[in-house]
């Protein structure tokens, strides 16, 4: 059974002509609507701070600290392209940058500490 829905995008409409292809999925009642990601944890505490944390692998386009800059919980310290997008990193918390692992155009990869905040 094919369906047409209408979907919004960046500003932009489309009608799409989607395939149910299981009858019973076309039958059972539509899943409601997940509630949107809760904040990410805050990262663990390491003997000397917190480590910020790389969220993808990418390369550091920027980086908008340095050592000794003090930052709030949720500052963007950092920017990292990735497919040709720019994805922010932010700290897990406030503090003092203590350390910076990385430099502009290093490559990272997901979870690699980038900096440690105290």
């Amino acid at each position: 059974m094919k369906k047409t829905v209408r979907i919004s995008f960046e500003g932009k409409t489309y009608d799409v002509e989607v395939e149910v292809l299981d009858s019973a999925v076309a039958a059972a009642p539509a899943a409601p609507v997940a509630a949107p990601a809760a904040a990410p944890a805050a990262a663990p505490a390491v003997a000397g701070g917190t480590e910020v944390k790389s969220p993808l692998a990418g390369s550091v386009f920027k980086l908008k600290v340095k050592v000794g800059d003090k930052v709030e919980a949720n500052q963007e310290v950092a920017i990292i392209e990735a497919l040709k997008m720019e994805n922010p990193v932010v700290a897990p918390c406030a503090g003092t940058v203590t350390s910076i692992s990385v430099k502009e155009t290093d490559t990272v990869v997901d979870g690699q500490t980038m900096m440690t905040i105290a």
